[in-house]
């Protein structure tokens, strides 16, 4: 009799075997095919900037995972209970509950995704220094693992510099570690000393480390930050999107974890920050939605500042961007997001799509929890990085197959914002990041295929430059052409 494959461990030894979809499709969204000559001038009319496309020309959406996956019937039955009072909202309180009891966080703020979190504790914390200090903001640098491209915007926003100190194989495509989203814990000692810990506002501790391709970080490298923090009085914010993917790693991975639940792993992992920031559109699966939450009363005057932040910016402080149903729904998310046999699909199919996308002798970043990062430098070496080769390749694959990617790499990147210089990229990657519970193998197979058509291509793609370029997350609306 065959065997039946069970478990993840299975699937990544053995590249002939899928790990079914733990679910069953009850509701469908018609796609439309189009030619590629439609396509082509589709790419045309958007600048060449997938993010401009009309999602009805898109035939697999890869752009993001965030906000554009399938919900749980749980989750979708909770919004009934969803109360929607302006102030002291009962939904309120059970999403309070929920925090508390995962991340053992004392203080929850909702806000309507994450980039709403930020503009809260990104200004309060650079204000507690400032004021606190007495110091010149201009001359303040926040410190991470690397920084999301909205953390980035929102920090520098504030007139604050960021430094990234990822470590040393973080970007190298050729090299697999365990948890490739770790600090380099001697440069950030060396970055602390030599910019001046009164310099420093936060430490950003991003799990997983989305622009370093997806890539976990450990309790041990967690840990280490926080201590490294606390001897400097720095605080540290969990950037905390892929929380559930990054437990999961840590189990699989980590030793002294493997008979861990993801819940537990999560709420030790949480102690070694103190504030989470979190856009729920990814783990926690929801639509729209988002947390700033605080672990206990250390930073009372930040929280206060942000209470009064978001009244202004998102709404009264218990429901801050979200209604009652949707906060509901966020509650069940975050714990139907840490279902450890979703999470060994989830990954298998990351896994199962860099397989086949190496086995065409495509270099990509090693697999990790939410996305298939492509090496678009070494696929395209004749395209400079000032002409994005990684935006380059989301173009052809999108004229190609209908699949639409984004670009993580230097127009992602984007420049300094007193010098107007580009700033310096490790990598120039694809980001193909997988919508949760919405795509199947036919799906991965289909990818699979456009690459091997993009590659017979790839010595003719051309570079590209702006015919518009905005100051700020120039990647959300920039519009571009190929370069002649």
């Amino acid at each position: 009799m065959p065997t039946v494959i069970e478990s993840h461990e299975h699937v990544e030894n053995n590249p002939l075997h899928y790990m079914p979809e733990p679910y069953r499709i009850r509701v469908i969204e018609p796609v439309k095919r189009t030619t590629e000559k439609e396509r082509e001038q589709a790419l045309i009319a958007a600048g060449y900037n997938p993010f401009l496309l009309d999602s009805d020309k898109v035939f697999i959406d890869l752009l993001t995972d965030s906000g554009t996956g399938a919900v749980t019937q749980g989750m979708q039955s909770a919004m009934l209970r969803g109360d929607e009072s302006y102030s002291g909202s009962r939904s309120y309180h059970t999403l309070s509950r929920a925090v508390k009891d995962i991340f053992g966080y004392q203080f929850t703020i909702p806000t309507h995704q994450g980039r709403g979190a930020e503009q809260l504790y990104v200004p309060a914390l650079i204000n507690k220094r400032e004021r606190d200090e007495g110091l010149d903001r201009s001359k303040m640098t926040a410190l991470s693992n690397y920084f999301f491209d909205t953390t980035q915007g929102h920090t520098q926003h504030n007139s604050c510099r960021v430094v990234n100190v990822p470590s040393p194989n973080a970007f190298n495509t050729s090299v697999k570690e365990y948890f490739k989203g770790n600090f380099d814990l001697d440069k950030l000692v060396s970055a602390i000393e030599q910019i001046g810990p009164q310099h420093v506002p936060y430490i950003v501790s991003t799990i997983t480390c989305n622009s370093a391709g997806g890539q976990p970080v450990s309790i041990d490298n967690l840990k280490a930050v926080y201590e490294i923090a606390q001897l400097y009085n720095i605080p540290v914010v969990m950037d905390c999107a892929r929380f559930a993917e990054n437990a999961y790693f840590i189990k699989q991975r980590e030793p002294g974890y493997a008979d861990k639940s993801i819940q537990q792993i999560t709420k030790e992992a949480f102690q070694y920050a103190d504030l989470l920031s979190m856009s729920a559109k990814k783990d926690a699966m929801v639509p729209i939605g988002g947390l700033l939450a605080f672990k206990n009363d250390d930073y009372l005057d930040v929280q206060l500042e942000c209470k009064t932040l978001c009244v202004l910016l998102e709404g009264f402080p218990t429901y801050g961007g979200m209604e009652g149903g949707a906060m509901e729904r966020l509650a069940v998310g975050l714990y139907d997001g840490m279902d450890e046999g979703w999470l060994a699909s989830r990954t298998g199919q990351i896994a199962y799509l860099v397989k086949g996308l190496e086995a065409l002798g495509i270099r990509c970043q090693q697999a990790g929890g939410h996305a298939a990062f492509i090496d678009a430098g070494a696929l395209l070496p004749h395209i400079p990085p000032s002409q994005f080769p990684g935006h380059a390749l989301a173009c052809e694959l999108y004229k190609v197959a209908g699949v639409r990617g984004a670009e993580i790499g230097s127009l992602l990147q984007g420049c300094d914002p007193k010098t107007g210089e580009q700033l310096p990229c490790p990598a120039e990657l694809l980001r193909l990041a997988i919508p949760r519970a919405t795509y199947t193998q036919a799906h991965l197979n289909y990818i699979i295929a456009g690459f091997k058509e993009v590659k017979k291509r790839a010595p003719f793609i051309s570079g590209l430059q702006f015919t518009y370029e905005p100051k700020v997350l120039r990647h959300f609306n920039a519009r571009l052409t190929p370069v002649v």
